[in-house]
């Protein structure tokens, strides 16, 4: 019980993800399937966010008292790791941009078929 209560932020994410993974699987609705989209994609962020996290009072990798030589010695237990918050920025990017295209799809298939139902959207295909 104890593993479960000190990882409680790995079972929102997995919490997020099913519930986003649900929409896009079983929802029939087009909106409905990219807001399911966006919350797993937002779930794997927090996800990859929480990992850089360190305990003890670890701070931004800002060197403000650095000589111009580098010859300043480093302590890196004292700084957060920022490859996963820059991967994370990456990432943002990627999934307003997908956002932005799955919206305009969306807005065109509803222009030709007047419904979002993906079904009857197939019926109409066939």
């Amino acid at each position: 019980m104890d593993f479960i209560i000190a990882k409680y932020n790995y079972w929102i994410y997995i919490a997020l993800m099913m519930i986003g993974f649900y929409a896009m699987i079983a929802k029939n609705n087009f909106i409905k399937k990219i807001i399911g989209m966006n919350i797993f994609q937002t779930a794997i962020i927090l996800f990859f966010i929480s990992i850089a996290f360190k305990k003890g009072g670890a701070t931004l990798p800002i060197l403000t008292d650095a000589d111009a030589h580098g010859h300043h010695a480093i302590t890196v237990a004292e700084y957060i790791n920022p490859l996963p918050h820059v991967l994370m920025l990456t990432a943002i990017v990627v999934m307003v941009a997908t956002l932005g295209v799955a919206l305009a799809i969306v807005i065109m298939m509803y222009r030709k078929y007047h419904t979002l139902e993906e079904d009857e959207i197939l019926k109409e295909i066939e």
